[in-house]
C-alpha cells in the first residue's frame, strides 16, 4: 500500500468518527442547518464566513491548489500552478490537468465567468494578502462563499494547509498526510542525530540575481531551510533586517560577502533545481573561488537539496528524501 492509499484509509476512518461522534472543525465551531445543507463558520483572512460544512464543488486558486489537490477535495476549477508541478506526483498531475482553470498564475488572471461556470458551493483562495487587492472579492462573493488563506513566511505552509483543508472539509485527510510526514521527519532525525550534533548550517537559495552580483542566503524558517530543520538540522544566524514575510528569514548580500555570510558555518546546504542541478544563480556562487575558500567547503561538507520549495505535506516528503539521500556520507565519518 502506498502512502497515499495508506493515508486515505486512515483519512476515511476519521471521518466515519467525525460523523459518528459529531465533532466539529477548529476552523469554525457553529454548524447550522440552512435548508439542506449544513453550514459553519470559518475565520478566514478576509474575516468570518458562513461556509458549507461539506463543501460539494470547491474552486481553489494559488497555494490552495496543491493543498486541495492532495487532499482529494471535491474541485471542479483552479488557478494554474506551473510553479509546483515538479513536485506532484503523477497521480496528482493528472487531477490537475484534468481541473478546469478558472484563473492564471497570478491573482489578477482571475476569470470570473469561468469561476461562475464552475457553480462552486466554496472559493478557496490561497495567496498573500496584499494580492487580494488584485481580485474583485465583491464578484466572487456574489458567486460563492471566499476564504482567503494566503501564505505568509515560507515555513507557515503548515498551518496554511491545514486550515485550507479544513476549510475544504478534508482535515482528516490533512492530519493522514500530516502523520505520514512528522514520522519520516522524526526517523531521519535520529538517523542523522549524532552526525548532526554541533553542526552550524548555512543556506544557499536559488533567488540571487547575478545581473545585480547578490547571492541569496537562507536562514532557518525560509524555503531552502525549513523541512531540512524538522529533519534536525540546525541553522544560524539571522537577517540583518527583517522587512516581513519572507524577508524576515532571507537576504540578498553581494557575492563578495560570501565570507563574512558564511565563513562560520561548519556546513552548507542549498537549493538544487527538481532536476537535481544547480540553478544558475546557485551555480554562480558554486563556482566562486570565494565558496571554495569557506571552511565548510574545504571540510567536504556541503549538500545540495531538492524539491526545497515544498508547500505541502506530501510533496515534503520528497524533501525529506532528499535530505536523506544528501546527508548519506555524514554516517561514514
Amino acid at each position: 500500500m502506498s502512502v497515499r492509499q495508506h493515508w486515505r484509509v486512515i483519512a476515511a476512518a476519521a471521518v466515519t468518527l467525525a460523523v459518528v461522534t459529531g465533532c466539529g472543525s477548529d476552523g469554525g465551531d457553529a454548524a447550522a442547518e440552512s435548508g439542506d445543507a449544513a453550514t459553519r463558520v470559518f475565520a478566514a483572512d478576509n474575516g468570518e464566513i458562513t461556509i458549507p460544512a461539506d463543501p460539494k464543488r470547491v474552486v481553489a486558486t494559488g497555494y490552495a491548489v496543491p493543498v486541495l489537490i492532495e487532499a482529494d477535495a471535491a474541485l471542479v476549477g483552479i488557478s494554474s500552478w506551473k510553479r509546483g508541478l515538479a513536485l506532484m506526483t503523477e497521480e496528482d498531475r493528472a487531477t490537475y490537468e484534468r481541473l478546469p482553470k478558472v484563473a492564471g498564475e497570478a491573482a489578477a488572471e482571475t476569470n470570473y465567468e469561468a469561476v461562475a461556470a464552475a457553480k462552486p458551493d466554496l472559493i478557496v483562495i490561497g495567496v498573500p494578502k496584499p494580492a487580494l487587492g488584485s481580485l474583485d472579492m465583491k464578484r466572487l462573493e456574489s458567486i460563492a462563499p471566499v476564504v482567503a488563506i494566503g501564505p505568509t513566511t515560507p515555513a507557515a505552509w503548515r498551518e496554511l494547509s491545514r486550515r485550507q483543508s479544513d476549510a475544504a472539509g478534508r482535515g482528516a485527510n490533512f492530519e493522514a498526510a500530516k502523520q505520514a510526514y512528522d514520522k519520516k521527519a522524526a526517523e531521519l532525525k535520529d538517523k542523522y542525530g549524532t552526525a548532526l550534533a554541533g553542526l552550524r548550517f548555512g543556506h544557499v537559495g536559488s533567488y540571487g540575481e547575478i545581473a545585480k552580483g547578490t547571492f541569496h542566503r537562507e536562514f532557518a524558517g525560509s524555503w531552502g531551510t525549513n523541512i531540512a530543520q524538522d529533519a534536525g538540522v540546525t541553522y544560524y544566524g539571522e537577517v540583518k533586517e527583517k522587512g516581513g514575510g519572507g524577508l524576515d528569514v532571507t537576504e540578498y548580500p553581494a557575492i563578495e560577502e560570501l565570507p563574512k555570510s558564511l565563513g562560520e558555518a561548519d556546513a552548507i546546504t542549498y537549493t538544487l533545481q527538481p532536476d537535481g542541478t544547480p540553478a544558475e544563480a546557485v551555480q554562480q556562487v558554486l563556482d566562486s573561488a570565494l565558496w571554495k575558500n569557506l571552511p565548510a567547503v574545504q571540510a567536504g561538507r556541503v549538500f545540495g537539496l531538492q524539491y526545497t520549495e515544498a508547500a505541502t505535506y506530501e510533496s515534503a516528503l520528497r524533501t525529506l528524501d532528499s535530505i536523506d539521500k544528501a546527508f548519506a556520507p555524514l554516517l561514514n565519518r
